[in-house]
């Protein structure tokens, strides 16, 4: 998972997501504190008005509130809430009971009577919002009034408003991150098919990429599918070439066979015999290759045959060979059994493995197909001694030959090998009780 493109795209959406809300978050809360500081400064203000309408300079020039203001918070001790009006004369204070025995300090101002917002010590020290405005008479007499609220009032209001904002960001959170999931699964769906298609095409089910991929997409399969042409163009030439040279070096081979005659009557056998041991290794890997350039350079995945008919005409063949006369010979498949492989092929398969079966046998070779999770089984089988566990398993590693002991070219596993494996199917070798079992398994398509 450390590589999918599904994930990284997924985590960084994630990270986008939550660093942009938490961005959000930090700017909601700073616009809600700045929205109920201006409530609280609009509220303070029309309280700062009232005090102002009640505030005048008594006959002997002192300074006096005719009345307190109608909200009670002011007539409680450190309610939060306080006034305080000053005579800039005289620095006389009038001040509401809540503030008790304290003042607020105020900043030197400069005169004017316009309204100030400022930020002061409350009476115990903590932080207040409060309006301020100077007020001249008639007679030239000023004075300061001042409203004040203990800013601690704003911070609960805001507290109280991210503790239900952060759910609210957690849910909008998730949410997103589930709808960009959605979306990549959906934008990343045609690389599914595409997937679908590669493997299709492994699996010889399909000759080339048959999938309709969006824009971005569809130049990656066009070039995919162009490869594919070019190397079936490159394998069908190699395969005419092959059978060509091949088909040339068997004209020498009969050649070297005439000489060979002619030399045995010459008397010149240590010769002729060099001659036809070279000859003989030359002759079998011309058989090989002509059985390699059979094989098509891109299997069919429609491919298909009856195992038993292809069986009986290769036992049939083999019958009529001096060792086949003195065997018996079984099949067991059904009449109708079909095997996804082409017929050609199955006969080179079932003609190598029942010529090596009837070298070594005693008395039996026994035919079998079957099916199985997917998978097409046959089997030949022999009575004879069977090989060795460490012969079998150090020659299936190597793909050595397995039968260069026994009389016939030594490539027919070999051979078997190829076919097998162009068809994506596997080869197993296990000696029976008694003889030796060569069990071919090819995936079934569909």
């Amino acid at each position: 998972m450390r590589n999918s493109i599904r994930l990284r795209l997924w985590s960084a959406a994630a990270i986008s997501i939550v660093v942009a809300l938490a961005i959000a978050g930090v700017g909601l809360r700073y616009l809600f504190e700045l929205n109920v500081e201006r409530r609280v400064v609009s509220e303070l203000t029309v309280d700062l008005n009232e005090l102002i309408g009640a505030t005048s300079f008594a006959a002997d020039g002192r300074l006096s509130v005719a009345s307190t203001l109608s909200d009670q918070r002011f007539a409680s001790p450190l309610s939060g809430h306080y006034w305080q009006v000053e005579d800039l004369a005289t620095h006389n204070l009038v001040r509401s009971r809540s503030l008790w025995d304290a003042t607020l300090a105020l900043p030197d101002l400069a005169a004017g009577g316009e309204l100030r917002k400022e930020e002061l010590n409350g009476p115990g020290g903590e932080l207040t919002v409060a309006v301020v405005r100077t007020i001249t008479d008639a007679d030239g007499r000023a004075f300061r009034a001042v409203v004040a609220e203990d800013h601690r009032n704003v911070e609960v209001s805001v507290g109280e408003y991210v503790r239900d904002l952060a759910p609210a960001l957690m849910v909008l959170a998730l949410a997103l991150m589930g709808a960009f999931f959605i979306q990549i699964t959906v934008g990343l769906a045609p690389l599914e098919g595409l997937r679908v298609a590669v493997r299709d095409v492994i699996a010889l089910r399909k000759a080339r990429l048959d999938v309709a991929a969006p824009s971005e997409v569809q130049p990656l399969a066009d070039e995919i599918n162009r490869l594919l042409a070019a190397q079936e163009k490159a394998l069908s030439r190699a395969r005419s070439r092959a059978t060509d040279l091949a088909h040339g070096l068997k004209t020498p081979l009969q050649v070297l066979s005439a000489d060979i005659r002619a030399l045995r009557k010459k008397g010149e056998t240590e010769l002729a015999d060099e001659i036809e041991k070279s000859a003989g290794a030359i002759r079998r890997h011309v058989e090989r290759e002509l059985a390699r350039a059979r094989l098509a350079p891109g299997v069919s995945g429609d491919a298909a045959c009856l195992v038993r008919e292809v069986a009986k005409g290769v036992v049939a063949v083999v019958k009529r060979t001096p060792r086949g006369r003195q065997l018996s010979f079984g099949i067991d498949a059904a009449e109708d059994f079909m095997a996804p492989v082409e017929e050609g092929d199955l006969s080179e398969i079932l003609g190598n493995l029942v010529e090596n079966a009837t070298r070594f046998a005693k008395s039996l070779v026994h035919v079998s197909a079957s099916a199985s999770a997917g998978e097409t089984i046959i089997k030949v089988a022999d009575d004879g001694p069977g090989i060795p566990e460490a012969a079998r398993h150090a020659a299936l590693l190597r793909g050595v030959q397995l039968d260069s002991k026994g009389g016939g070219s030594g490539l027919g596993l070999a051979i078997v090998s190829d076919i097998v494996e162009a068809y994506g199917g596997r080869l197993e070798m296990a000696n029976a009780s008694p003889g030796l079992a060569v069990t071919i398994y090819l995936p079934r398509h569909g």
